[in-house]
């Protein structure tokens, strides 16, 4: 994928932010597919701030990889504010990294449901020996502009943790 020089020049701000405090990242993204850390290691020698990015794009993937609970799947949803906050968590807790984001929503133009809306999406952040927290969005568009935004939003919470 090219990104466009918005995202090239957010994913350089993160890097420069983390690599000035020694930070290392980690990703855990479901609605995004991996943009999130594609982004990232688009950029020369990003491999010294970027410890990893893991898909987990199905409720399995979340409890296996991040430990998500399968009780809190079962009684918030994937695409939850709990959830995103456990896949930081889970990110952060899984990986060399002092900074995970993560990312799940309903890109569509499926997938929604009652109070659950095509383009809500949850980001999560964490901090290792810190808090974690999630934001809600919902963006308008298609599956393509949902998936950008929801990157754009990404990389905007990463540089604030960072800087």
């Amino acid at each position: 994928m090219t990104f466009d020089q918005e995202i090239l020049d957010s994913a350089t701000a993160v890097l420069a932010h983390c690599r000035a405090k020694g930070l290392r990242i980690a990703t855990a993204e479901s609605c995004t597919g991996g943009l999130i850390a594609a982004s990232l290691t688009e950029i020369a020698g990003s491999s010294d701030v970027v410890d990893r990015g893991m898909v987990t794009y199905s409720n399995e993937a979340k409890q296996q990889m991040l430990a998500v609970p399968a009780a809190m799947i079962e009684a918030q949803g994937a695409v939850s504010a709990e959830v995103a906050e456990a896949m930081a968590r889970g990110a952060v807790a899984q990986s060399q990294a002092d900074i995970a984001v993560s990312a799940t929503g309903i890109a569509g133009p499926g997938g929604a449901t009652a109070g659950k809306p095509v383009g809500l999406v949850y980001l999560g952040i964490a901090t290792r020996g810190g808090a974690a927290r999630a934001e809600r969005f919902v963006f308008p568009g298609d599956r393509g502009a949902v998936r950008l935004a929801t990157l754009a939003e990404a990389l905007r919470l990463l540089n604030e943790a960072a800087g």
